[in-house]
């Protein structure tokens, strides 16, 4: 059935959680930000990773997303921040003046495009000279690694192998991204791999409710309330009973400049 973006009930699914430590600290080994005023966050859900961005001190961010939906979330959670911003906007067309951005980040953005070549034309177009691009995405070999205690999300594939083939199919290889890059007239371009702590659970029972209410999670939309149970039963005697649940989910990371 798929997430519905576009819905009000979906516009707090991605501000529940807030950034982990090692997502700032890796990104701060990537990015000048000694040299970074601007930065344009596209697809930006729930604002989250905005707001990362301006604690780790950036003057001026804009959020752009395609759904109005997700944008009143985003502004509800990042009330207090005044120096975020947000707009509706595409990855083809963000809206925002041309070389202005010297930080652009699309994470969890591109598996939900086809036309990367209009995306990253776009972040090319936005980009000042010597500016900073970080895209973050799964890529197929990413989607497949095995479930574990902290590897959860493992565990909807191995119930439901179905969602090996919607998962993997919206995933684009490193070497099409790359790819894809260079035609836009990206020259530096420097890949990473990524175990980025999604959120740490006190206990077992929070990380069954997020599931129940398939909080930040989009592969979840395509199961049905009797699969979402008994994924949740499946999960719920594969973990341990006691102590914290660190979940954590393998990302790739590309760093371009321009």
């Amino acid at each position: 059935m798929g997430i519905d973006f576009h819905s009000k009930e979906n516009q707090q699914s991605y501000t529940t959680r807030n950034v982990h430590s090692i997502w700032s600290e890796t990104i701060q080994k990537l990015v000048p930000f000694d040299r970074i005023s601007t930065a344009l966050d596209v697809g930006c859900g729930g604002g989250i990773y905005s707001k990362a961005l301006s604690d780790m001190g950036v003057d001026s961010i804009i959020g752009v997303d395609f759904s109005h939906a997700m944008l009143e979330g985003a502004k509800e959670n990042c009330k207090g921040y005044p120096r975020i911003s947000f707009t509706h906007g595409h990855a083809f067309d963000t809206g925002v003046e041309g070389e202005s951005i010297d930080l652009l980040l699309e994470r969890a953005l591109i598996h939900h495009l086809q036309d990367l070549a209009s995306c990253f034309k776009e972040g090319h177009r936005v980009l000042k000279e010597e500016g900073c691009y970080i895209i973050q995405d799964r890529t197929p070999e990413d989607c497949l690694v095995e479930g574990s205690d902290e590897h959860i999300r493992g565990y909807f594939f191995k119930l439901f192998p179905r969602l090996i083939d919607k998962e993997t199919s919206r995933r684009h290889t490193s070497q099409t991204v790359i790819h894809h890059l260079k035609a836009a007239g990206f020259k530096e371009i420097e890949e990473r791999k990524l175990w980025e702590i999604r959120k740490v659970y006190n206990h077992k029972n929070q990380l069954l409710q997020d599931l129940k209410e398939r909080v930040g999670r989009s592969i979840l939309h395509e199961l049905d309330d009797n699969e979402l149970q008994h994924l949740i039963q499946f999960i719920d005697r594969a973990l341990p009973s006691e102590g914290q649940i660190v979940e954590k989910d393998r990302w790739t990371i590309w760093r371009v400049v321009k």
